[in-house]
């Protein structure tokens, strides 16, 4: 997979996992996976907290790397002043992408009733 021009991640949960977490784990659910302006974007929204996790998995399909190795924090989807999603990486997930070639990122969240899901794409262009 190294130098890989093209990588796809794709990921679906149900939204309950992430409301049963949350309600079992409180705060420290929400600061291991998400970062601060994440938090702050989703303002508890248990379906934007659902499909940001369903990202997080699938950026690491990307990557190549499952969620080992990478903490969940270095992975962020913010959202443009039009709330579009887009992707940051941080720490080793940069690295990583650094080391396959893959530059830039595209996702698309979605999420309805009891599931939410993530694509992503990662190219080299």
């Amino acid at each position: 997979m190294e130098g890989c021009p093209l990588s796809v991640g794709v990921d679906i949960i149900e939204i309950a996992r992430i409301a049963h977490a949350l309600a079992r784990f409180g705060e420290r659910f929400l600061r291991r996976i998400y970062t601060p302006r994440e938090i702050a974007y989703c303002r508890g929204r248990i379906p934007e907290l659902a499909a940001r996790f369903a990202a997080k998995e699938a950026i690491s399909k990307a990557l190549g790397t499952g969620i080992n190795g990478i903490s969940w924090v270095e992975m962020e989807i913010l959202a443009d002043s039009r709330g579009k999603p887009y992707i940051l990486l941080h720490g080793k997930a940069e690295a990583r992408a650094q080391r396959l070639g893959l530059h830039h990122w595209a996702i698309s969240l979605s999420h309805h009733d009891r599931d939410a899901i993530a694509f992503v794409v990662a190219s080299a262009r």
